[in-house]
């Protein structure tokens, strides 16, 4: 069940919200939302929900010793146990068949291992809890369903943002009031829900159609076949084709992220912002102070941080920085071009560091037109798990491939899809949300704001949605 579906837009969310309205105590909405949040992830998940229950059980006990110890060394036992349970349960999950293809081919009940939804966001979550209870920056839970609650919570569980437990549990487990932000909540999810049904969907079915579907480019099977399709790709088809990739990856991903803040909105749940308009950068540090932020941060605080930061020696620093980058980019997927996107990443951070800095400052549009270069291209490399197929596609840009410049089908496709590129690459910008905070200080705007507009979002969302039989959220591989 994903968040644009309409089972979840007219049946499992009416029903949770309902539920949970009808119950008066702080106690029974959370036994509310826990119940509700069980059946959401078992929807698609109904084995390994048993594995989420039994990592939150693992994590609540430890956390429990940890508070408990009679010293910090023993403490710190419990947290290591902890993490080498959670990590080395992701580490099976995810990421067996790459550490078993460095030695050969990948056994065949490797191969089998289903990857658990959201696994990455919800064992994250759960290594912050034991975390901060070791740094004293939390208290330790007594009750097992409350570490349960916080790690399985519907709207963020599978692909976040990444919440902190000491930044939500006061909301969580002691007192909270929705009632005045029902409005703001709706508001913001409906938002959400439009950017992924209006602009990214569309967004993604062009990319399919320029530059193959996921599900075609990671046939292994398929592989003679989809670089021929790729080497034929004209100029301009793969220009436009990664472009409707870039804007639909940012405005998925940053939908998902409206939505579920905003179902957090209608409870009096605070969740943090997870994107501040990437795509406005003029850095590469910049850039990823503003994508994915909850994830950048974590890294930043429970492991860069801790092995040393920059304070350090600079050859130090670099190596941290270096780790950081390669697991952020093992993080994402347990295939090579990840890792090499860690890398990549960690590259031009080092030369902006390095060599850039001085320069870019002194600069007005070129650091930007940078930018976005560096974050297309690092696109290709993330979109291609076979990095073959990505080459071909970089090649492609420059007509390297013997292909030509445009054809029928590719002016055609730009022709037909014109509005659409030009509305989603307006709303990877802060203009619409600019204007719209100028004409709120109007009474009559700001009347359409909280009534007419998300029902005008939620009616248009569910006619794009009808008939449409496949419309994940990409960051549910994750």
């Amino acid at each position: 069940m994903v968040f644009s579906s309409l089972l979840f837009l007219y049946a499992f969310l009416p029903l949770s919200l309902i539920s949970y309205f009808l119950c008066r105590s702080l106690r029974g909405k959370n036994l509310s939302l826990l119940v509700f949040s069980l059946i959401f992830y078992a929807w698609g998940e109904p084995k390994y929900v048993l594995l989420l229950m039994g990592m939150a059980l693992v994590d609540w006990f430890c956390a429990l010793r940890i508070a408990q110890a009679p010293s910090k060394n023993e403490g710190k036992l419990w947290l290591i146990l902890a993490a080498a349970i959670d990590l080395g349960l992701i580490g099976f999950f995810k990421y067996a068949g790459l550490f078993c293809s460095l030695f050969g081919p990948v056994p065949d009940f490797v191969a089998r291992i289903a990857l658990p939804i959201g696994i990455s966001f919800y064992t994250f979550q759960l290594l912050t809890y034991v975390a901060d209870v070791y740094r004293g920056d939390a208290s330790a839970e007594k009750e097992y369903w409350h570490v349960l609650l916080y790690a399985a919570l519907f709207h963020q569980c599978i692909a976040g943002p990444i919440v902190r437990y000491n930044s939500i549990a006061e909301e969580l487990f002691v007192a909270r009031d929705g009632s005045e932000e029902l409005t703001d909540g709706i508001r913001r999810f409906c938002v959400g829900l439009a950017k992924k049904a209006l602009l990214a969907n569309p967004c993604g079915a062009l990319v399919d159609a320029l530059l193959l579907s996921d599900t075609t480019a990671g046939d292994a099977s398929l592989f003679a076949q989809n670089l021929g399709a790729l080497q034929q790709v004209t100029v301009l088809g793969a220009w436009i084709g990664m472009a409707a990739f870039m804007m639909q990856i940012y405005l998925d991903f940053s939908a998902y992220s409206d939505m579920a803040i905003g179902m957090g909105k209608m409870l009096g749940l605070h969740y943090p912002e997870n994107f501040n308009y990437p795509y406005t950068a003029d850095s590469v540090t910049e850039f990823w102070r503003r994508w994915h932020m909850s994830l950048s941060s974590f890294f930043r605080d429970y492991v860069y941080i801790p092995l040393g930061g920059s304070r350090c020696a600079p050859w130090r620093a670099v190596l941290n920085t270096f780790v950081v980058w390669a697991l952020t980019g093992l993080w994402h997927g347990a295939s090579w071009n990840f890792v090499l996107w860690g890398l990549y990443w960690f590259a031009f951070l080092m030369l902006e560091r390095l060599l850039l800095k001085p320069v870019l400052g002194k600069l007005r549009i070129l650091p930007h037109l940078y930018l976005l270069l560096v974050v297309y291209c690092g696109w290709i490399l993330f979109r291609f798990t076979d990095v073959r197929l990505g080459w071909t596609v970089f090649r492609a840009l420059i007509g390297a491939n013997g292909n030509r410049l445009s054809d029928f089908l590719t002016v055609t496709a730009l022709q037909n899809n014109l509005f659409l590129l030009l509305a989603s690459a307006i709303a990877c910008t802060p203009l619409v949300k600019h204007l719209s905070q100028r004409l709120e200080r109007y009474a009559v705007w700001r009347g359409c704001c909280t009534s007419l507009f998300p029902v005008l979002l939620l009616l248009l969302s569910t006619c794009a949605l009808v008939g449409e039989s496949y419309n994940p959220f990409l960051y549910f591989q994750f």
